[in-house]
């Protein structure tokens, strides 16, 4: 082949040649592209998956934070009712009138045993106080009318209720007495 004829040939086959080259060359390209768009598609699909994975736990866990709060509140108001209750029959004149209902009695000085058998005090039988004096209902001779209006400091508390000099308790018709409404 003459050289003229070579490079005006080559010409023709050089393009041929390209265009066959590059087609091949460009499949080549997205042929190496394709593992890449793919592993960068899967990455992205797997963090939206677990981000909503995440998400739906951490709506469960606050669902189930709020109902242990909820619970957690009504055990309180029931814990502080309860103990209401107790403070009411463990207070000293509740405690006596249910020892009362029980017929029990007040004991008398107390007597103590030592360790060598010796007993200090004088054991005695302790004896009911007397049963309170139950209120009569005063007759109605009064004619009908307006009532007299007398001050807070004019009024005398009737005879049975007054205190005796010697310190013995009121008669418990005259004692509050505790609500029997628990919580209030």
């Amino acid at each position: 082949m003459t050289p003229a004829g070579r490079s005006g040939g080559g010409k023709a086959g050089r393009a041929a040649r390209l265009v066959r080259v590059r087609p091949a060359a460009a499949s080549a390209g997205q042929a190496a592209r394709m593992p890449f768009v793919l592993l960068v598609v899967a990455l992205l699909g797997g963090g939206l998956i677990s981000l909503l994975l995440l998400n739906s736990a951490l709506n469960q866990g606050s669902f189930q934070l709020t109902k242990l709060k909820k619970e957690t509140t009504a055990l309180t108001d029931e814990q502080q009712a309860l103990q209401r209750d107790v403070d009411g029959y463990s207070a000293p004149d509740a405690l006596q009138r249910r020892a009362r209902e029980l017929g029990l009695v007040p004991g008398g000085s107390p007597v103590f045993v030592g360790a060598d058998g010796k007993v200090a005090g004088t054991p005695a039988v302790a004896e009911a106080p007397p049963p309170p004096p139950t209120p009569t209902p005063a007759p109605a001779t009064a004619a009908p009318g307006p009532a007299p209006s007398a001050s807070p400091a004019s009024v005398t508390p009737p005879a049975s209720v007054a205190p005796t000099p010697s310190g013995a308790p009121v008669p418990p018709q005259t004692q509050p007495q505790p609500s029997q409404t628990p919580g209030r």
